[in-house]
């Protein structure tokens, strides 16, 4: 318990790695700020933990103005954020030629984008303060381009090219920025999943080693800890070996409907 609460505000709060993550912060006994699309599960959660100082904000990160709503009206309640963990995402297949031009659209607007239109109504008051963590969700599934993943390998390797850009511009106001890149975390998200997936974790406890790496201030940090080897074979992997080793690889489920 610290002395003196620490204030987090998290999108996609409402299932899977966000909602362990507002679990893990209750048990250290922060205030929290709750972003998700879902008003009646952010409802459900606050009323499970009556003893905890709570606020949440039914919003879209796909929609700036309510983002920005949200982050005013917490740090009106609050003051500045000690935390703030960009954490919405969406998962899904898409192929080029299909006609899915809509889902790489929305899982770019969402992985993407959608962090950082969280990150931006923050900024103004943790570089006054000269202090506070910002913190982006990436995915190993971002290190190379996955066959059927083009939207999602490329929406979390853009965030993660991204978090790094704004961790070295925030570093002289004194702001620090981590990148979380997990690996298959059981969620409503990888439940989907129709292939084997290695060193599939908890959400509860990467939820508690990803606390503890923000409370570090890791820069960048990968759970579990098998899936960061993973990530750096995949990273040198040259492109020769990689591409036959990898084309007959099991695909992410596409949108129902989509064209063969």
């Amino acid at each position: 318990m610290n002395a003196v609460p620490l204030k987090v505000f998290i999108t996609g709060a409402s299932s899977g790695i966000g909602l362990a993550l507002a679990e893990e912060y209750v048990k250290r006994g922060a205030v929290l700020g709750l972003v998700a699309r879902r008003a009646e599960s952010l409802a459900a959660f606050a009323a499970r933990h009556p003893q905890a100082l709570i606020s949440i904000y039914p919003a879209d990160v796909r929609e700036p103005d309510a983002l920005a709503d949200a982050a005013r009206r917490f740090i009106a309640e609050h003051g500045s954020a000690d935390i703030v963990i960009a954490n919405a995402g969406i998962s899904q297949g898409a192929l080029t030629g299909h006609g899915e031009l809509d889902t790489f659209r929305a899982v770019m607007d969402v992985n993407y984008f959608g962090m950082v239109a969280t990150f931006e109504p923050f900024i103004a008051s943790m570089t006054a303060a000269r202090r506070g963590t910002l913190v982006g969700l990436a995915s190993v599934a971002g290190v190379r381009g996955l066959p059927g993943s083009g939207a999602y390998s490329a929406s979390k390797s853009a965030a993660a090219k991204y978090l790094e850009s704004l961790r070295v511009e925030m570093r002289p106001q004194g702001v620090a920025v981590v990148t979380i890149a997990p690996g298959y975390v059981r969620s409503e998200m990888t439940a989907h999943n129709p292939y084997r997936m290695p060193f599939l974790m908890d959400a509860d406890r990467f939820a508690a080693k990803t606390a503890d790496a923000i409370a570090r201030k890791v820069r960048y940090a990968t759970f579990p800890w098998q899936m960061r080897v993973v990530g750096m074979l995949l990273h040198v992997l040259p492109r020769w070996l990689y591409d036959p080793l990898f084309e007959r690889a099991p695909r992410k489920p596409r949108p129902p409907g989509s064209r063969q």
